[in-house]
């Protein structure tokens, strides 16, 4: 049975307490005193004896109280401890000054290959094969970056956090795999990404783009994405990423053509120590190794070298790779999205990317519609791009004038939805009043030619409307060529289009 005991602290009391316990032959098999408490593991304690014992022991001068518990606080906060280290599934190992382990994870037993008890007392350089380890631990007061080791064929990320008291009293070791790692870049990278909801648009076009995608999202072969710069590439990868089974592991990605080759190389593949002057002591992970279990997105993937073209191709045969200079083989389970505005077919037929690379990549393929193809989204996206930059700018959203509209639906927009978002941020941010004019939009440096009437022929501002409604609607026919299409595009009714061409004679007989 075990007891807590209430006192007034002072010099012998808890002496006394054990005494009486003795003068009654109870075995005390454990003693806890943090004043006030006293608390009294007694095994031979029995419950009917317990008020005789705690009126003996209320008759100490100091004692308030007497009351049985189910464990001592000591025994609990164990219980919780190796509780929390089994529920932690990162290996984490607690060294004492001398970089002795003391206490090991049951995630840190299993990696290691041996019983928590046989962990306590190893060495630190010595069970990661690396014996300056210690020496370099306990001579920087535990306080060193992040680097790699190896723990029983396993790359980890080694992170300290000192124990300090007066002085280095020992570490709490935490240790991250590489895919640990890719999860957490890919939350801080990629936390406000979403779905297919995130992709706005509701021309037929997009909607058989959702449509595809998301069959496509569920495989797990290859994806190759193709489209004009700026269509949004990236959004549609993540959100296949999203919508796949793989939704919970990292998604990161590789811009190909803003990397030089040789960082391009140890970006994906990683590299081992010492393997370049420059590099990290002890290497560093890929995106391969991070994204293990998720998806890697190879963005620009036309501008890949050839040396790295043949790399990527090993690995999407049989999942294997080697970091730069290292020479041991590593199986990732990835998959591989890619990206591209070049024409891969044109590439393979000069020679400039492998045919065996591109049939690898080419298994299921997306094509992302530009925005000129997709003409009644613009309103759609422009309203939401108003609504985004206006937060930013901490200022009410403003709205598109009819000009502005029409002006915004008559450009091809060679950029697509990336030259659009930033001409309507530039808009907002440049403009005073509560609405965007066509004004605006050339401020902004749209290049807005909706309606190039000039301005000699316009005699009047009846004239120069009626020029503007002309040139719009017979540069918007030809995409549109009937009423329905074209007012469905203009956001406007059947009646007012019908009139309007009825009156300019379009089209021309």
């Amino acid at each position: 049975m075990r007891i807590e005991v209430t006192f007034t602290d002072r010099v012998g009391i808890a002496h006394e307490i054990l005494a009486v316990l003795a003068l009654r032959r109870l075995n005390v098999v454990g003693v806890e005193v943090d004043p006030p408490l006293i608390h009294i593991d007694a095994p031979g304690l029995d419950p009917a004896a317990l008020p005789a014992l705690s009126d003996a022991l209320r008759g100490i001068a100091g004692v308030r109280s007497v009351a049985a518990i189910d464990m001592l606080p000591g025994t609990r906060r164990r219980l919780h401890l190796d509780a929390l280290l089994a529920a932690l599934p990162d290996p984490v190992l607690a060294v004492d000054r001398a970089a002795r382990v003391v206490v090991a994870s049951a995630a840190a037993a299993q990696v290691a290959g041996l019983p928590e008890a046989r962990l306590a007392g190893l060495d630190l350089g010595e069970l990661f094969g690396e014996p300056g380890l210690t020496d370099e631990l306990t001579a920087g007061g535990f306080r060193m970056s992040g680097r790699e080791v190896t723990l029983n064929g396993q790359p980890f990320l080694l992170e300290v956090t000192p124990i300090v008291d007066v002085e280095a009293a020992g570490a709490v070791i935490t240790l991250f795999t590489p895919s640990r790692l890719g999860e957490r870049l890919d939350a801080i990278q990629n936390f406000d990404e979403g779905g297919f909801d995130r992709i706005l648009g509701e021309s037929p076009p997009v909607r058989a783009l959702k449509a595809r995608a998301a069959r496509v999202a569920a495989m797990e072969a290859p994806l190759l994405i193709l489209g004009e710069t700026g269509t949004g590439k990236e959004l549609i990868a993540h959100a296949c990423h999203r919508a796949s089974p793989r939704r919970d592991k990292p998604f990161l990605a590789l811009n190909c053509a803003a990397v030089p080759e040789n960082l391009a190389e140890s970006e994906l593949f990683g590299y081992a120590p010492g393997s370049f002057t420059g590099a990290q002591r002890g290497g560093k992970p890929g995106l391969l190794e991070l994204a293990h279990g998720g998806t890697v997105f190879l963005d620009e993937i036309g501008e890949m070298s050839a040396y790295l073209q043949a790399k990527l191709l090993r690995f999407l045969n049989d999942g294997s790779f080697r970091r730069v200079g290292g020479e041991r083989e590593q199986k990732v389970d990835v998959r591989v999205i890619s990206a591209t505005h070049r024409s891969l077919e044109a590439m393979v037929a000069d020679h400039s990317f492998r045919e065996d690379l591109f049939y690898r990549l080419n298994v299921l393929t997306l094509d992302v519609p530009p925005l000129r193809e997709r003409g009644q989204d613009i309103l759609l996206l422009a309203r939401h791009f108003i609504a985004r930059a206006a937060a930013q700018a901490r200022r009410p959203p403003g709205r598109l004038t009819p000009a502005a509209a029409a002006a915004l639906l008559a450009n091809r927009w060679p950029g697509n939805v990336r030259q659009l978002e930033n001409v309507i941020f530039r808009a907002v941010t440049m403009s005073d009043g509560g609405t965007l004019d066509a004004a605006d939009l050339e401020l902004a440096g749209a290049g807005m030619q909706a309606a190039e009437v000039p301005t000699e022929d316009a005699g009047s501002w009846e004239d120069a409307v009626d020029g503007f409604e002309r040139t719009l609607l017979r540069r918007l026919y030809p995409r549109f060529p009937s009423s329905r299409k074209l007012a469905a595009r203009l956001n406007t009714s059947h009646t007012m289009i019908a009139n309007k061409l009825r009156k300019y004679g379009i089209p021309e007989r």
